[in-house]
């Protein structure tokens, strides 16, 4: 898990079928001080996360499969939660 903050949404008129429906966010990821950390990732989300706002993110690929309900979707990146305006 890593927290990252929402650059934007990710548009695309090809993409695998398991996407249908779920929403691409562009996320910055962030280090422990709120600095970037790497460089921006495509993102599922399902909470809807919008620009600004901080989110922990996951890179466990099997879970958000699972998410998506299709096994042979090649998605890694998801978004667990959204942080409130107090979190870091």
């Amino acid at each position: 898990m890593q927290m990252g903050r929402v650059e934007g949404k990710a548009m695309a008129t090809v993409k695998h079928k398991s996407f249908q429906g779920a929403c691409l966010l562009v996320v910055q990821p962030l280090d422990i001080k709120g600095a970037d950390d790497g460089e921006p990732l495509i993102v599922i989300d399902r909470f809807g996360a919008s620009k600004g706002d901080k989110v922990i993110i996951s890179s466990d690929g099997a879970g958000a499969r699972k998410l998506l309900n299709d096994r042979s979707s090649p998605v890694r990146w998801m978004v667990l939660g959204i942080c409130d305006s107090g979190a870091v």
